[in-house]
């Protein structure tokens, strides 16, 4: 029996959910960005606890935990209400950061801003996709008046 249980323990105290995305603020060089990280505590248990890694390196660098979620139905948005600040919303909860001075306000400031992309689980992975920004529809050229009769 206590073999069996020696065998099985790394099990028990191993997670079966832990990873993380990001989104790059500046571009990909990595200095500015903003990582979501999802951990299941428990193999037995649902709920992935979700938390924020913010960096605007070298000023900034924050690890906030935000709230947990089932670990299969994260979906999070990113909106981005200028100047380094960040709105994060997950259903009705929702989060403010300032990635200036590595703050996370209290209460939500304004709408949010404009959408930017979504953290989602997609094939049991934790995945970041781009808001994709439709153009504006073309008007159709106005019909050319029709010519005079001629007299």
């Amino acid at each position: 029996m206590r073999k069996i249980l020696i065998v099985l323990m790394p099990l028990l105290l191993t997670a079966c959910v832990d990873d993380s995305v990001s989104y790059y603020a500046d571009g990909g060089n990595g200095n500015h960005a903003l990582t979501i990280h999802r951990a299941q505590k428990h193999f037995w248990s649902s709920a992935s606890s979700i938390e924020l890694i913010m960096q605007r390196l070298p000023d900034c660098l924050r690890r906030i935990e935000l709230t947990e979620m089932p670990a299969d139905d994260v979906e999070i948005e990113l909106l981005s209400g200028g100047d380094n600040v960040w709105t994060l919303r997950a259903g009705k909860e929702m989060w403010q950061v300032e990635t200036q001075t590595c703050t996370m306000y209290q209460d939500v400031k304004g709408d949010g801003g404009e959408l930017v992309g979504v953290f989602r689980v997609d094939g049991g992975k934790l995945v970041y996709e781009a808001a994709v920004l439709e153009p504006a529809p073309a008007t159709e050229p106005a019909a050319a008046p029709a010519p005079a009769p001629a007299q």
